[in-house]
């Protein structure tokens, strides 16, 4: 073969396998902003993107398909299922984490809201780190089959709202994401306050927590 077409060959060759090589590693951080049927809205490495299903991103991130709950997301031939909020991280030496991280936006009323579970119970979180403990009215630990009044150690709290009665409880369980804890201390109040149950640090605190401008990460310690 003649050296000049030989040479016009592995030139684009090489580009073509040097485009695969970045491709493979340029995707560090996703985090999951909205979902909607077939599409996704998310932030690749600080850009917003809107990935549609079976549309590849610039940076290599392909939506395989997505409703108003969850995102299945490739990236690298791997693929995994998403949720608002959540986020993935690869670079070239490691593969995507363990899952144990969990990135959260506030709601249009500032709050940090996120679904999670008691004691495998689902449950309505706010991230509340004003709370001594994970906290919940006596209505939604009925419901979630917790017998505080038989279990627990009754106590009296100070709120804005007056003087409340308090058991502290034990929760085997807590899981928000993919991080759950075991464990927990818990703490019941009488009557309808609070309305959402509080994510406080009895669980937090065992997390390290960063905060990026209005984004909050949680990551398990260990």
């Amino acid at each position: 073969m003649d050296l000049s077409k030989l040479i016009n060959i592995i030139i684009p060759l090489s580009f073509l396998m040097l485009l695969v090589s970045f491709s493979a590693i340029a995707v560090e951080k996703i985090v999951i902003n909205g979902l909607f049927k077939d599409k996704a809205i998310v932030t690749i490495d600080g850009k917003q993107r809107v990935l549609k299903k079976g549309k590849v991103s610039p940076e290599g991130a392909l939506l395989i398909g997505a409703n108003s709950k969850q995102a299945i997301i490739e990236i690298e031939g791997n693929q995994e299922v998403y949720t608002l909020g959540t986020h993935i991280g690869t670079n070239s030496a490691k593969k995507p984490t363990t899952g144990e991280k969990l990135i959260i936006v506030p709601d249009s009323g500032g709050m940090y809201s996120l679904n999670g579970s008691i004691n495998r119970f689902p449950v309505s979180f706010v991230i509340d780190t004003g709370a001594s403990a994970v906290s919940m009215n006596s209505n939604i630990a009925k419901r979630l089959g917790i017998d505080y009044k038989l279990t627990g150690k009754k106590g009296i709290s100070y709120t804005a709202s007056g003087k409340d009665e308090i058991y502290i409880v034990n929760l085997n369980r807590v899981r928000v994401g993919n991080i759950e804890l075991r464990n927990i201390r818990g703490v019941v109040h009488e009557g309808d306050f609070p309305v959402t149950a509080l994510l406080g640090m009895s669980f937090l605190g065992k997390l390290d927590m960063k905060r990026e401008g209005r984004i909050m990460e949680l990551e398990k310690k260990y």
